[in-house]
C-alpha cells in the first residue's frame, strides 16, 4: 500500500492569509484543492511537501459570478462547474469537458484550477517509487534522462488536462494572485512547452479564477479520445472554436490539441485553412490533415504512435463537424 508522506495541514479562511503562509513557508509548501492529483502524486513519491494548505475553506476562490461574462472561482469543484445553467447554456463544450474528467466521485473532489494545473504525465513518471527506482529515474523526478527520448535535453511528459484545450479555443483568461498583488493573463500564456517546467505562473502565485469570454455567437466543441468511457485521462483532446458570419463563413476560429505535447497545441495551420470558408466536407478534412501533420505523440501514453498520429487527424474532423449549425 502506498501511504502518504507525514506533512503539517494548514487551513486559512481567506485569500490573504493562504497567501502569507506560502510566503513564510516557501518552497516547503504546496497548496491542496481537491487533491485528485496531489495526493497520488505525493503518494508516489513526486512531490513531498512537508506542509499542506489547503483552499477548501477560502471562499474566495469558490462559485461561479456572472457579470455579462462569467468568472469561475479556482476552487469550485468540478461537478458544480458541470452542472452549472449558466455554464451548460452558455459554455457546452466546457461543461461537456469538465464531465468527461475521471469519474464522478472524482468530479465531486477535484476543482476547476487543479484540472488546469494539473501536473504534466507520462508512462515513465505516472508510476510507483519503486518502478521507478527498478528502470532508474527519469528527468521529470530524481533522474537525468527522459527515458521517452534519451538522446533528448528535455522532459517530453504530455499535458493531460480535459478543461485546458477548450479553455484555451474559447479564449479564457486567469486571475493570478501573489502578496506583491495579482495579474490577468490569457489562459494560453499559463503554460510552457516544458514537461517539467511547464507553468509559467511563479511559485508564489495563486491561480484565483477563471474568466470566461461573453458568449456572443461564437460555437466550440471538444471531444475526447481515451481507452475507456470514465476514469481515464484523455490520449488527445480536441478542443474547437469558431465564429461564423450568416452565411456560415468562418470569420474567426481556434483548434487546440491536448495530449500530444507538454503544452496545448494550438494548431495555427488549421485556422489558416478554415478563415473566409465555409464549414464543408473537404474544407474540414484539409484542416484535419493540416493538423495531423503538425501532431508528433511520443511514445509517453497508452495507444501506438501511429494510431494516434492517424487519431488526431479522425477527432479534429469529428469535432469540427460539431460545430457546423
Amino acid at each position: 500500500m502506498m501511504r502518504l508522506p507525514q506533512f503539517r495541514y494548514l487551513a486559512p479562511g481567506n485569500v490573504d492569509e493562504a497567501l502569507g503562509w506560502k510566503a513564510e513557508a516557501g518552497p516547503e509548501a504546496m497548496y491542496l484543492a481537491g487533491g485528485t492529483d496531489l495526493f497520488p502524486n505525493m503518494k508516489r513519491r513526486h512531490q513531498t511537501p512537508g506542509i499542506l494548505i489547503s483552499l477548501r475553506h477560502v471562499p474566495e476562490l469558490r462559485g461561479v459570478r456572472e457579470n455579462g461574462a462569467v468568472s469561475i472561482g479556482a476552487a469550485e469543484i468540478l461537478s458544480d462547474v458541470a452542472a452549472h445553467a449558466r455554464v451548460r447554456a452558455d459554455y457546452p463544450a466546457l461543461a461537456h469537458a469538465v464531465d468527461s474528467i475521471s469519474t464522478p466521485i472524482l468530479r465531486n473532489m477535484g476543482t476547476i484550477g487543479g484540472n488546469a494545473l494539473l501536473d504534466t504525465r507520462c508512462t515513465y513518471y505516472n508510476q510507483d517509487l519503486q518502478w521507478r527506482k527498478s528502470v532508474d529515474f527519469c528527468m521529470k523526478r530524481d533522474g537525468t534522462v527522459c527515458w521517452v527520448a534519451p538522446a533528448s535535453p528535455r522532459c517530453w511528459a504530455v499535458q493531460s488536462s480535459d478543461s485546458v484545450p477548450v479553455l484555451v479555443a474559447i479564449g479564457a483568461e486567469v486571475t493570478l494572485v501573489s502578496t506583491g498583488g495579482e495579474r490577468r493573463i490569457p489562459i494560453a500564456d499559463l503554460y510552457r512547452d516544458d514537461g517539467i517546467d511547464y507553468l509559467t505562473k511563479r511559485p508564489d502565485e495563486l491561480l484565483k479564477e477563471i474568466h470566461l469570454p461573453p458568449a456572443d455567437g461564437w460555437r466550440a466543441a471538444y471531444r475526447k479520445l481515451r481507452r475507456r468511457g470514465a476514469f481515464d485521462f484523455p490520449v488527445l483532446g480536441v478542443a474547437a472554436w469558431a465564429r461564423l458570419s450568416g452565411a456560415g463563413v468562418v470569420e474567426e476560429a481556434r483548434v487546440v490539441l491536448g495530449g500530444v505535447g507538454s503544452h496545448p497545441i494550438q494548431a495555427e495551420s488549421a485556422r489558416e485553412i478554415l478563415l473566409g470558408n465555409r464549414l464543408e466536407p473537404d474544407l474540414v478534412r484539409a484542416a484535419a490533415d493540416a493538423c495531423a501533420r503538425s501532431a508528433r505523440p511520443l511514445d509517453n501514453t497508452d495507444f501506438t504512435l501511429s494510431w494516434r498520429k492517424e487519431m488526431v487527424r479522425v477527432m479534429v474532423a469529428r469535432t469540427l463537424g460539431d460545430l457546423v449549425p
